[in-house]
Parts: C-alpha cells; sequence; structure tokens
C-alpha cells in the first residue's frame, strides 16, 4: 500500500526524479517499479537496463546515490529503488519536492524557505539580523531578565556587561545581533519584523467585530501586555470566598491562557506575516499563531506525553531560563489541566492549512462540547432549552421532541446518567435541571 515512505509504479519514467527527490527531502521512502497502484505486480521487461541507467541518472539530476536492486516476486521482476534521508536539500530541474502521505508536494513561498533553513541547519531565530546594532537592545530589559532567570543562572546577577549576557545565551554572533535578540531585548522589534505582534479582537460573530486591540513591544512585554489586558478588558472575573479570603477566578484559567500566549510566542512561524491573533467570542476563546507541527508530533499527540521540539529554539531557552516554560513538552498538557480544573471543557487543538489554533470553551454546555459527549440532536435541544428556561418536564421534552413517554423517559435518564441534567421532584411533579458537570 503507498504511504508517506513508499510509492508504486508500472514502469520507468523521468519525471519520477520528483518522487525519489521528495523522499529524500523528507524522512528516505521506497520507490517500486513494476507494481501498479493497485498493489498488483505487473513486473519490468526492461528490468537490466534500469539497473545499468538509473544510478547514473539519479546521481547526474538529483547529487544523490540510491541504492536500486532487483528483486523477483510471483515469477515478475520488480525494481526498487531506496532513497534514504538527505542531509542537503535535494532539487530537480530547480524546484524543491517533499512527500505528504502518498503524495509528492511542490514547496514554494514560505513553506519552500522554512524547508531551506531547515535543511540549512538553522532556526529563523538563529540567523544574524544584518540591519541592526547593538543599540535596539534595551537593557532595561535586560536587567528585567535577570532578575528572572538569577533562579536558573546564578551567575547572571554578578555580570555588569550585558553584551556578555546575551553572548551567554548564544544571542550574538561576530557582534552582530541574532533575531531572537531583537525579539525578545529589541526596544523596537515590530521597526525589523512587522508581523511580530499581538492582535486581540472581542466578536459577536466571525465577521462582526466589537473591539481590537493591538500588541507590540518584545515578546515579554507582548505576554504580560496581553494577558493584563484580556484580564481587564475583555475578560471577567468572578468572586468567590475561601473562608475570609476573597478570589477573583477568570473566566477562562490564567495559567491555561499564559501557557497558550507563550506557545504562540515562541513556536509560530515569523516567516509568515500574519499576526498572533486573540479572537474572543461569547462562548469561546481561540488563540491563533501560524506555524506547523513537527511531522512526528501530530495534533492528537498534544494532550499526551510528548517530545519538546521547538520551532526558535533560542526563544524557548530564554523563556525557560526566565522561568515561563519547562522543556518536557507538557505546555499543552497544562492548559487541558487548568481548564478540567475550572470545570471547563477540554480545549481543541488544531493544526491546519499552517496555522496553529487553540479553542479554549467557556460553557461547558456548548453545543460542539455536548455532541463530542455523544448526545443526540434532541437531546441537544433540550439542554438548550434548560438552559434557557431554567428546567424542563418530561411534558416539556415530549412536546419539543416528538417523542413517546417511553422515549422522552430513556433520553431524560441518559442526560442524568451523564449528570448534565439533575432530576428534581417525585412522580408527576419531576422536573429537570443544569447538573454541575463531573460532579
Amino acid at each position: 500500500m503507498e504511504n508517506q515512505e513508499t510509492e508504486y509504479k508500472e514502469s520507468w519514467h523521468d519525471d519520477y526524479l520528483e518522487t525519489i527527490s521528495a523522499f529524500a527531502n523528507t524522512q528516505g521512502g521506497k520507490l517500486i517499479i513494476g507494481i501498479d497502484d493497485k498493489n498488483e505486480i505487473i513486473g519490468v521487461k526492461n528490468a537490466k537496463e534500469l539497473l545499468e541507467n538509473l544510478p547514473n541518472k539519479i546521481i547526474h539530476k538529483l547529487n544523490i546515490i540510491p541504492e536500486i536492486q532487483s528483486r523477483t516476486r510471483e515469477g515478475k521482476e520488480i525494481i526498487e529503488i531506496v532513497i534514504k534521508p538527505s542531509s542537503f536539500p535535494v532539487s530537480y530541474n530547480g524546484r524543491f519536492y517533499r512527500r505528504s502521505g502518498s503524495t509528492t508536494q511542490q514547496l514554494n513561498g514560505q513553506e519552500l524557505m522554512n524547508f531551506l533553513l531547515e535543511k540549512s541547519g538553522q532556526s529563523w531565530d538563529e540567523i544574524v539580523e544584518p540591519k541592526a546594532s547593538l543599540e535596539e537592545i534595551d537593557e532595561k530589559a535586560i536587567e528585567n531578565f535577570i532578575q528572572l532567570a538569577k533562579d536558573k543562572i546564578p551567575s547572571i546577577e554578578t555580570e555588569t556587561n550585558w553584551v556578555n549576557i546575551l553572548k551567554k545565551l548564544k544571542l550574538i554572533e561576530s557582534d552582530k545581533l541574532k533575531r531572537a535578540a531583537i525579539l525578545l531585548f529589541g526596544k523596537n522589534p515590530q521597526d525589523f519584523y512587522i508581523q511580530a505582534v499581538t492582535r486581540i479582537g472581542k466578536f459577536r460573530t466571525p465577521t462582526d467585530v466589537v473591539s481590537t486591540d493591538i500588541i507590540e513591544g518584545n515578546l515579554f512585554d507582548q505576554l504580560q501586555k496581553t494577558l493584563e489586558l484580556l484580564r481587564t478588558k475583555y475578560l471577567i472575573s468572578k468572586i468567590e470566598y475561601e473562608d475570609i479570603h476573597r478570589r477573583e477566578i477568570l473566566e477562562y484559567p490564567y495559567e491555561a491562557l499564559r501557557e497558550a500566549i507563550i506557545n504562540a510566542l515562541i513556536h509560530r512561524d515569523y516567516l509568515g506575516k500574519s499576526q498572533i491573533q486573540i479572537r474572543i467570542y461569547d462562548d469561546k476563546l481561540i488563540i491563533m499563531n501560524e506555524g506547523k507541527l513537527p511531522p512526528d508530533i501530530p495534533v492528537e499527540k498534544l494532550k499526551t506525553d510528548h517530545i519538546s521540539r521547538p520551532r526558535n529554539p533560542l526563544l524557548a531557552r530564554v523563556f525557560y531560563y526566565a522561568g515561563f516554560i519547562e522543556t518536557w513538552g507538557r505546555g499543552t498538557i497544562k492548559i487541558v489541566q487548568e481548564c478540567k480544573k475550572q470545570g471547563l471543557p477540554e480545549p481543541d487543538f488544531e493544526n491546519d492549512s499552517g496555522v496553529m489554533k487553540v479553542t479554549l470553551y467557556k460553557d461547558i454546555y456548548n453545543e460542539e462540547n455536548l455532541r463530542k459527549m455523544g448526545l443526540s440532536e434532541r437531546q441537544i435541544k433540550a439542554v438548550r432549552y434548560v438552559k434557557e428556561k431554567g428546567k424542563i418536564t418530561n411534558k416539556e421534552y415530549r412536546e419539543i421532541s416528538g417523542l413517546s413517554d417511553e422515549g422522552v423517559r430513556l433520553d431524560l435518564n441518559e442526560l442524568v446518567k451523564k449528570k448534565i441534567l439533575l432530576s428534581k421532584g417525585k412522580g408527576r411533579n419531576t422536573y429537570y435541571v443544569i447538573g454541575k458537570f463531573g460532579d
């Protein structure tokens, strides 16, 4: 069966050099000649000629050395071309290709730039910014960092020369600032990277924006200002008391917001032109940033243990020293845990079309979450009714659903069993109210 690392062809055509270059640029792979895409063995008639010509053709066109063998299956000869992953970018006729599932894709634009950076062994934040001088650094930002990092780097408090601090953090090369230095400690990072800002918006609908704020400055400032704006302007806090102690509880967990914003700041693809976006709706909050996940970390893995592989390692390293992140890949797990702790639904993580999106839900009884819990459209309608009216009776459910008495009983019992509704009263006076999920 064809997949990311295997492809079948009935016969050889030079266009298949695209596939071979794609294998080399991804994780390696095997191109098999003499088998069709239905996995039926056709065989190769000119196997000897291919064994003689293909190695030279691949070396000449792609500058890589393949492993080519003739094998016999079901009495027919086939050719296997095995390609190892290349440490350098492999082009075919001036174009670059990679494998995506069982397809070969040409790289263009931002994807091509990211690919070439990856193959060069550098990340975006490690590259020297030739237009920047040491005067671009805000010494106050360095002083703030020293106070944050003194526990993890005890010697940093005794360092009097901030240039030496940047050198120890690997943010300077040959007395030139790297991009990470400007984003972390620059006076005006947006003079160099206009896209490096965070935009917050309050939405009534996906097209109706109530208010907007744009947060600039270095990444530490953006984190602090964004959290403060969310807390004071965009989100509501409820007041609770523990004995005589007054507590303000934000409608979304503060630690989950903090973790998600940090992830967006340090893992975003700064080659992209879009800003980090935080969209706030009545029932949910969405944080979006450009940037694909590594191929070996599918989005489903973010809610379980996974390795840490930052897109911008210098940014991540400095945030670690500042005490803002761990190095264990547990940030997304923490977001999930904090939401559950506050009695909210699990957040959603999506990575589509090069955009990472985290969605936090305020209402545990929103329709998306109820569907995830396996409720039917009838039952969702009942929960909506209870949220609006405060309660529902068997008779009212029968009227809005069209079910028989037995059907109503089964549906409502299931909602009670799932602790979404609570049963109150007895006999004909029974009614149902919203339960406290997870009790």
